[in-house]
C-alpha cells in the first residue's frame, strides 16, 4: 500500500525509490546471453552508471497521486529511463556534444567503440516499448495510452524534435520564444511524459491528467532554467558532466538572453505554477510537491 510522505524523510524517499527503481532495471536489461556481450554490457553500463532517476520516480509519484498502486507503474517507469538514458548516450556522441563525462563516468562512446554506444541507444529504445508492451499490470488501453504519450514525449513531436531546434540553434542569436521551444520539447516534453504516463498506469480520470499534465510542463520548463544556471554556476564533481558545454556549444540560455537573476526569477515562476496544479490533491502529491521544490534547488 503507499504510505504517506513525512515531511523529514523526502530524502530517503528519494534513494528507497530509487533502490526500487534499479532493482527492476537490473531485472529488464539484457544479460550476456541475451544479446552480443558487447552490446548487453554497453545498455547495462549507462543506464546503471546512476543517475537521479528523477523521470522513473515522477511516474511512479503520479501514479500514487491519482490512487494507484506504484508496483503498477514500475516498468512504464523504467521504461522512461531506458528512453532517457538512450538520449543521453545519443546527446554525448561527437556528432552531438562530444561529452567526456556523464553520470560521473566516462561517457558510453569513450568505454566502447561509437558504433556500439549508438546501438545501445537504439537497443534501449525499443526496449522500453517492449517492456510496456509485455507489462501484465496494465490493461491493453493504459498499455496503448502509455506508448502514445511516451512516443510523443520522446519522438519528433518532443525530445527529438527539440533536440534538433538546439542544434540549429547553435552559434545563433535566437528569440526568447525559439528557446523556450527548445526547452519545453528536448527536456520538458520527456518530463511531462513521466507524469502522464504514471497517472494512465494508475486508472487516473481526464481531469486528473489535464492537471498533471499542467504540472509537468511546469517541472519541465524549471529543470531545464535549473540546467541552464548549474552549466555557468555548478561544479563538475557535484554534476558529473563538464560545465560550461553552453557557451562552448555556442547555445542560447535563459541566463544569456534574460541574464541570471531574471532566470532564477522565472524558475520560481515555474515551480509555482507546478505546485498550483496539484491543489485538487491533499498528501497523496506530497512527492509531486516535493520534487518540484526539489528540482529548483538541486545542485546536480
Amino acid at each position: 500500500m503507499n504510505q504517506p510522505l513525512r515531511t523529514n524523510t523526502f530524502k530517503e524517499y528519494l534513494v528507497a525509490q530509487k533502490k526500487i527503481i534499479d532493482a527492476a532495471l537490473d531485472r529488464l536489461l539484457p544479460g550476456d546471453g541475451d544479446c552480443p556481450r558487447s552490446l548487453a554490457r554497453a545498455m547495462r553500463y549507462s543506464t546503471m552508471a546512476g543517475g537521479k532517476r528523477l523521470r522513473p520516480i515522477l511516474c511512479l509519484a503520479a501514479c500514487r497521486t491519482v490512487g494507484g498502486e506504484e508496483t503498477d507503474a514500475l516498468s512504464t517507469a523504467c521504461a522512461l529511463e531506458m528512453i532517457h538514458t538512450y538520449s543521453l548516450i545519443h546527446d554525448d556522441l561527437p556528432a552531438m556534444d562530444d561529452d567526456d563525462l556523464r553520470r560521473g563516468h566516462p561517457t558510453l562512446h569513450r568505454v566502447f567503440p561509437e558504433g556500439t554506444a549508438i546501438l545501445a541507444g537504439d537497443g534501449l529504445l525499443t526496449l522500453a516499448f517492449e517492456v510496456i508492451a509485455g507489462d501484465r499490470a496494465l490493461n491493453d488501453l493504459q498499455a496503448r495510452l502509455i506508448m502514445l504519450e511516451l512516443s510523443g514525449g520522446a519522438g519528433y513531436s518532443g525530445m527529438v524534435g527539440g533536440q534538433q531546434a538546439d542544434l540549429d540553434g547553435e552559434g545563433q542569436d535566437i528569440s526568447p520564444e525559439a528557446l523556450e521551444y527548445i526547452h519545453a520539447h528536448k527536456t520538458g516534453a520527456l518530463l511531462t511524459a513521466s507524469v502522464i504516463c504514471g497517472a494512465i498506469a494508475g486508472d487516473g480520470n481526464q481531469e486528473d491528467i489535464g492537471l498533471l499534465r499542467r504540472y509537468g510542463r511546469g517541472i519541465g520548463l524549471a529543470f531545464q532554467i535549473k540546467d541552464d544556471l548549474l552549466d555557468i554556476e555548478g561544479e563538475s564533481e557535484k554534476l558529473g558532466k563538464t560545465i560550461g558545454q553552453d557557451a562552448k556549444s555556442g547555445k542560447s540560455t535563459y541566463p544569456s538572453i534574460w541574464g541570471i537573476e531574471a532566470s532564477r526569477e522565472k524558475l520560481d515562476q515555474a515551480i509555482a505554477s507546478s505546485l498550483e496544479a496539484l491543489k485538487a490533491w491533499g498528501e497523496e502529491a506530497d512527492p509531486l510537491r516535493r520534487i518540484a521544490r526539489y528540482i529548483g534547488t538541486r545542485e546536480k
